[in-house]
């Protein structure tokens, strides 16, 4: 067969296929038909916001695509809780740039991508910013009420506090004994760069603050003047071996331009005089803030312990300031303790204004009397909405002749559940609780003032009547719940006016309870952490459950970390050698994790410090010690 003929009818069919293909090729790369359309830009992409705290801004641009002039319908969503956008829609054309306001309360927590829609017609594009919410910890044990909880913490979880997965991150050192909780502010520019930042203080009278993230250090100050040292112990051991700043500061972000942490020092001078002074900090720089330092000084009428010509003279050299600072409407509230019970002293409760340092008020609770002093293992003074005080006092005189209203006719409140009105920036008793032998206890030294003082929220009972309580209880081992509107006073015979007495349910008390979800904890000296519930707005006469691990001296003060009422979680440490931090469920008190878990010691921080209260906060745990700041989280 010939193919001669063949082959050009072959090559003209290729020819053929070669420029019907030229032709598709050219039909595609010219320039398409398009329609109209837009884009949708954000100024950034991650932000981070703190609870509570001042609002951060995201700005949106519209770009317009291919001729495009509609207007784009934007709105907000997927917000972390807590979080609001101001507005959270609006209309935007394009060229157009729209500012949204994000706030978050201070119950607000967590992560998530906010997601930025816009809408024209059927054109629809997002985008989405990273916003995560963390909080400050600015005062002792969270809040003003004293309960022990961080209802906001959405990273430690029941899954992941365990030894394979959480331990000890860092340990920083410091130059003196951590007797106070930790504080720590977010998302704050220090060191040039926007930070968490964790602030201690010490008896070595200095004030720190580091990276909360990686321990690192940013700045000390030191409250000591001229030629001054931390005081001597005074040949007791509570506070050994040195007083110098002993009680948890207070914070105030917004206080100024950039914020102030407020800390009382005791210092000694060269001429062997002592001083207590109350200074305002600068929260980026630790400088003193204008007005800082104030000495502090005070009177009270009375012919008790220390007086001359009618009235009692605060003396510096007699106390120690342990429980923790309370800041409540401009005002910085401070209590005082002896140096064990070496004479002579009285009890003390002074207010001063934040912003001048200036001394407001003073009440002294046994004026007429000797001894009371305030001291709760360090716990903070407890205040309600109402702006009422609540501690508890530690053995001393009482009065036990009345007046016509119930109250001890020569002042003298000592070991008693004591509340002091603030109203027109004056302190004053308004209502208290004695237990019917409370003189006896006083002569014994088994009185409350050992420990701290807790606020519950309001209480339903049964019959949707609305209680408000506060409990506290000391070293003989009952537990007090009083009705804050009426505390019940004192009864020679009994105390059958008092809310609610749980009596013999827990050991002795240096340390302070915890709450969650209707439940109080309390972990006393050579006891087991106990769990005590809450139905119809009385506590339970026992506890629910409790640790297999008994706390030696001074027993604990409990932490608590929820995402809501989710994940509940007790943190404690044990004062050992060296120190141990447990984690506990909250329902069945089962362990989960502790600090001596891990091989070869990797989650060991030293020794126990006996009176300092874990502080968690957005995932980490921060343990004060004898000599440094521990910090745990998640493993990398």
């Amino acid at each position: 067969m010939r193919l001669d003929w063949q082959l050009p009818r072959l090559c003209l069919c290729i020819l053929i296929l070669i420029a019907i293909g030229s032709g598709s090729l050219a039909a595609q790369t010219s320039t398409p038909q398009t329609s109209p359309d837009f884009s949708l830009t954000s100024s950034v992409s991650a932000l981070g916001l703190t609870a509570g705290g001042i609002a951060a801004s995201v700005s949106i641009s519209a770009t317009a695509l291919n001729g495009f002039t509609g207007t784009i319908e934007v709105n907000v969503s997927d917000l972390p809780r807590g979080v609001t956008a101001t507005p959270s829609a609006f209309s935007i054309k394009s060229g157009a740039t729209e500012k949204v306001t994000l706030l978050a309360s201070s119950a607000a927590a967590g992560a998530a991508e906010v997601q930025f829609k816009g809408e024209s017609g059927s054109i629809t594009h997002a985008i989405d910013v990273d916003v995560t919410v963390k909080i400050d910890v600015v005062t002792h044990h969270y809040d003003i009420g004293r309960t022990g909880l961080n209802p906001s913490e959405t990273v430690l979880t029941y899954g992941n506090v365990n030894a394979t997965k959480f331990g000890l991150l860092h340990t920083s050192p410091v130059d003196g004994a951590l007797d106070a909780q930790p504080l720590l502010i977010t998302n704050i520019n220090v060191g040039s760069k926007v930070r968490d930042v964790l602030y201690v203080v010490t008896e070595h009278d200095s004030v720190y603050a580091f990276d909360a993230a990686t321990g690192a250090h940013l700045w000390r100050s030191t409250v000591l003047g001229a030629d001054e040292t931390p005081s001597g112990d005074h040949g007791c051991g509570q506070i050994s071996p040195e007083i110098g700043i002993t009680s948890t500061p207070v914070i105030d972000r917004k206080f100024g331009a950039r914020g102030a942490i407020f800390v009382v020092g005791m210092t000694l001078d060269t001429e062997s005089n002592y001083h207590q002074r109350l200074h305002a900090l600068d929260l980026v720089t630790g400088e003193e803030l204008p007005h800082s330092p104030t000495e502090v000084k005070a009177t009270y009428p009375g012919a008790g312990a220390n007086s001359t010509n009618g009235k009692v003279v605060f003396d510096p050299s007699q106390y120690a300031q342990r429980s923790g600072l309370l800041l409540m409407n401009g005002q910085i509230y401070m209590a005082w303790t002896s140096h064990c019970d070496s004479g002579p002293y009285t009890g003390w409760l002074m207010s001063y204004n934040e912003s001048t340092l200036a001394q407001t008020s003073v009440l002294n609770v046994t004026p007429n009397g000797s001894e009371g002093a305030i001291w709760m293992a360090g716990s903070g003074l407890a205040a309600d909405a109402n702006g009422f005080i609540y501690f508890l006092d530690g053995n001393g005189t009482f009065d036990a002749e009345l007046n016509s209203s119930g109250f001890p006719v020569h002042g003298d409140y000592g070991n008693g559940f004591i509340k002091a009105s603030t109203t027109g920036g004056k302190l004053a008793v308004a209502d208290y609780f004695e237990m019917f032998n409370t003189v006896s206890e006083s002569n014994n030294d088994e009185d409350l003032g050992s420990g701290g003082a807790l606020v519950l929220p309001d209480l339903t009972d049964k019959d949707g009547k609305v209680h408000h309580l506060a409990v506290g209880a000391g070293k003989d081992q009952n537990i007090y719940i009083v009705d804050r509107d009426s505390m019940g006073k004192w009864n020679a015979g009994n105390d059958i006016a008092i809310y609610q007495e749980v009596d013999g349910a827990i050991g002795g008390v240096w340390s302070m309870p915890a709450y969650f979800n209707n439940t109080v904890f309390y972990a006393a000296v050579s006891d087991n952490l106990k769990r005590f519930p809450i139905a119809n707005a009385k506590l339970a006469t026992s506890p629910s459950a409790q640790s297999t691990t008994q706390f030696p001296y001074p027993g604990a003060t409990p932490s608590i970390s929820a995402n809501e009422t989710a994940n509940g979680i007790v943190w404690v440490i044990e004062n050992s050698s060296p120190a141990v931090l447990h984690a506990y469920g909250t329902t069945a008190l089962k362990e989960i994790y502790n600090s001596s878990q891990a091989a070869n010691g990797r989650d060991q921080f030293g020794s126990g410090n006996k009176f300092i209260t874990p502080m968690i906060a957005n995932g980490k745990v921060y343990v004060g010690t004898p000599n440094s700041v521990a910090i745990f989280g998640l493993l990398p």
